[in-house]
């Protein structure tokens, strides 16, 4: 059985265990989409440094001219 803690509206005692239990779904729900947030933010900046890691390998081999012909150019 679950018994109200006074004072707080979203907060029951377990009568078995003692545990206080915290049924705010609202506060649960935002947490989880923070973290959920968070680990997207974390894989695009991944993804950013992996392009940006390219970037400056593909502009290394245009630079030393090992992998592209640019004779035709001139």
């Amino acid at each position: 059985m679950m018994i109200p803690v006074e004072g707080h509206s979203n907060l029951y005692r377990d009568e078995n265990t003692g545990a206080i239990l915290n049924f705010d779904s609202i506060s649960y729900n935002q947490y989880i989409n923070s973290v959920n947030n968070r680990d997207k933010q974390k894989k695009e900046l991944e993804q950013m440094k992996n392009d940006i890691n390219e970037i400056k390998d593909l502009l290394k081999e245009l630079l030393n001219g090992s992998k592209w012909n640019y004779s035709w150019i001139y």
